[in-house]
């Protein structure tokens, strides 16, 4: 219901006296609009209603979801016991709370919860074996070049290959590009 504060003076007016210089000024009427929750209720819109600053008028799902799972009186009076600091907060979260209690009727927000949990314990189990096989490739990496300097070590003054073949200029990408094949050899 809409509600009209109209401003009027105490003298009837007539069609043939309003063009006079003394008639009272025009009516004005102003119209407030209720908010969603008391359009859904059906009741007039207190200038107090303690839900319309959290349910506009032109949010009415809003309302109608908190008031599938809460119900409007439990809405209002934890609203009430609450400081106007918190309200927002606490609507928004009877909003979601209710969303999810539709969404799922048995487990509500708990069940949206334990879902994230688990998705959180499987990304870090991803990740704890990608920093196992990190620090594996790199034991390999350091196994194998131990292995190419112990080789290069112990070969005799004539086998030893020419300074442009030395360690320093041997190319560090190609044990990178050809890392798979010893992958086998230490796992």
């Amino acid at each position: 219901m809409e509600s009209t504060i109209s401003s009027s003076s105490s003298r009837s007016v007539s069609p043939s006296s309003t063009s006079s210089p003394n008639s009272p000024p025009p009516v004005t009427v102003v119209v407030v609009s209720p908010c969603a929750a008391c359009k859904i209720l059906r009741r007039r819109c207190a200038e107090k209603c303690v839900l319309a600053p959290y349910f506009p008028p032109n949010d009415p799902i809003k309302f109608t979801t908190a008031h599938r799972v809460f119900g409007a009186s439990n809405i209002i009076k934890f609203l009430q016991e609450l400081p106007e600091s918190q309200r927002a907060d606490a609507v928004s979260s009877m909003v979601y709370e209710a969303n999810a209690r539709l969404r799922d009727p048995v487990y509500g927000c708990a069940g949206s919860i334990c879902q994230l949990q688990k998705q959180v314990c499987d990304l870090q189990a991803q990740l704890a074996k990608a920093q196992a096989e990190i620090v594996n490739m790199q034991c390999q990496q350091a196994n194998l070049m131990a292995l190419i300097c112990m080789e290069m070590g112990q070969s005799t003054p004539q086998t030893i290959p020419p300074p442009q073949q030395s360690l320093d200029n041997f190319p560090m990408n190609y044990l990178d590009d050809n890392f798979g094949s010893w992958e086998t050899l230490w796992t």
